[in-house]
């Protein structure tokens, strides 16, 4: 019986080993998502459009939170043409322009902090204008089979000035600033598109990381001159970049 019992052991390892080795020898199945993959720009597409924005505030004894007695006018105008061209499927480059002017005329604002913690300002007017170019790589993705919805990856190297004049007071108590500024800034800004038909679309895009460096020189009365450097870093979600326009593909 104990013959028997260690030779029926063998036999059970002899076919756990064989199993086994069996098992090993197999190769597993390969794995292979099965994507679809649509072309949403094709290659030799050339992409043009525009963004132009325009705001208009007039304002008259307005009042909100600490801000009272707000009287004055503000505009801003915002333009920026874009020509990019797909040098391979979903994938184009190029550049753009932008040209930014902006007007504020304050007559009188009283910021209320506290019954005894009170600063007027009146007679304040500054005027400013700017511009940048910019070079532009941009990668286009399909939302799953459609042609018509879009999103895009752009990645932005911007180069730019401006010039700005601010005075405040009257008569004697008039003073001014004169700037001239150089800002130079790289950033990464997603967006959606969305075909309206076959050669226009919309547009939003909006930047969520970026580096940007500012130099600025300031005079003041014609006497004194100040220079400032600022460098800022974004990683978030800027919602004072939200850009919205209109593109066609030619």
């Amino acid at each position: 019986m104990k013959r028997f019992h260690s030779i029926l052991l063998l036999l059970t390892l002899l076919i756990s080993a064989g199993v086994f080795n069996i098992r090993a020898e197999e190769s597993p199945e390969e794995f292979s998502p099965d994507f679809e993959s649509v072309v949403f720009v094709p290659k030799g597409q050339w992409i043009t459009g525009v963004s132009v924005s325009y705001s208009q505030s007039n304002q008259k004894n307005y009042q909100f939170l600490v801000l009272q007695g707000v009287s004055g006018d503000t505009y801003s105008f915002k333009v920026s043409p874009m020509v990019l061209f797909a040098f391979k499927n979903d994938m184009a480059a190029g550049g753009k322009f932008g040209y930014n002017r902006a007007l504020t005329k304050l007559e009188n604002a009283e910021v209320s902090l506290s019954p005894d913690m009170n600063f007027n300002v009146d007679h304040l007017y500054r005027l400013s204008h700017s511009y940048y170019g910019m070079g532009v790589l941009r990668n286009y993705f399909s939302l799953g089979t459609s042609k018509r919805f879009g999103i895009f990856t752009e990645v932005q190297l911007e180069m730019g000035g401006g010039q700005a004049k601010l005075m405040t007071g009257l008569g004697e108590d008039l003073t001014g600033n004169y700037e001239r500024n150089f800002n130079l800034g790289i950033g990464v800004a997603p967006g959606l598109t969305a075909f309206l038909n076959n050669f226009a679309a919309l547009e939003v895009n909006v930047g969520v990381l970026g580096f940007d460096y500012n130099h600025t020189k300031t005079i003041t009365d014609q006497i004194y001159v100040a220079n400032s450097n600022a460098k800022s870093a974004i990683f978030r979600v800027n919602l004072f970049s939200i850009t919205f326009g209109v593109s066609f593909y030619l």
